[in-house]
């Protein structure tokens, strides 16, 4: 029988942002494969934008799912779990989990981690983290946080997530990204310089703004979640 090797493939939309892929993609990885030692850490991400962007721009080739299975199977893998780095079960997700289940018949196992924001367990552990971040916000400054959003059915996850924050009225706002990483959203949609950037629209409407530049990938307690994804599909 031939030797069983197993391999985790994280997958992440990805970032043409090398300062923050660091603190938070290249973290992310780099702690699953501290807690699994006997497995192999692939990288594959899912915006071909970002990675045409990388490729161009810097040179830097990222491997799409579908390259990076076939990489796994060139280099022997023959167990594979995914884990996502997504922050929910959307449009993403679906391609990504279509592009790695077309090589179903080349391994003997592939299974798939959840997204981050998946189960009630990870909404409270989310929300426990954000709060933690945020725990000496001034009582009358108000947290807005910037998710990427979907037109696919999972968007209503961030209402159900929105549920279990307090709603109260404040004179001050922070402005946060939702997101793995603070990319191109965060720095041009949120806290740009333009007039419809958010930071600039609340400033018009009369409030004091301050943007946190800090994606959720860089919170120690959100890498912990995605740890424990893999965890329970090992």
């Amino acid at each position: 029988m031939s030797k069983t090797r197993k391999a985790i493939l994280v997958v992440s939309f990805g970032t043409s942002f090398p300062d923050t892929c660091k603190k938070t993609i290249d973290v992310i990885e780099q702690r699953i494969g501290e807690h699994f030692s006997d497995y192999k850490i692939y990288r594959a991400w899912t915006s071909k934008m970002i990675m045409a962007k990388l490729l161009e721009r810097d040179n830097i080739r990222i491997n799409n799912v579908t390259e990076a299975m076939e990489q796994m199977i060139a280099d022997g893998i023959t167990e594979v779990i995914v884990q996502p780095t997504h922050v929910i079960n959307g449009i993403e997700n679906d391609l990504m989990k279509e592009d790695a289940l077309a090589f179903k018949n080349r391994f003997e196992r592939i299974t798939f981690g959840d997204p981050l924001l998946t189960t009630q367990q990870d909404h409270v552990e989310i929300v426990n983290a954000i709060c933690q971040e945020f725990s000496n916000l001034p009582a009358d400054c108000a947290l807005i946080l910037m998710g990427h959003g979907t037109s696919h059915y999972a968007n209503d996850v961030y209402a159900a997530l929105d549920y279990r924050f307090k709603d109260l009225g404040f004179s001050n706002i922070h402005l946060a990204p939702f997101m793995i990483v603070a990319g191109d959203h965060a720095r041009n949609d949120m806290s740009g310089d333009d007039e419809d950037s958010w930071k600039n629209q609340f400033r018009a409407a009369g409030y004091d703004v301050e943007c946190r530049m800090k994606g959720l990938g860089e919170y120690p307690a959100i890498q912990d979640m995605l740890i424990r994804h893999v965890t329970e599909v090992c």
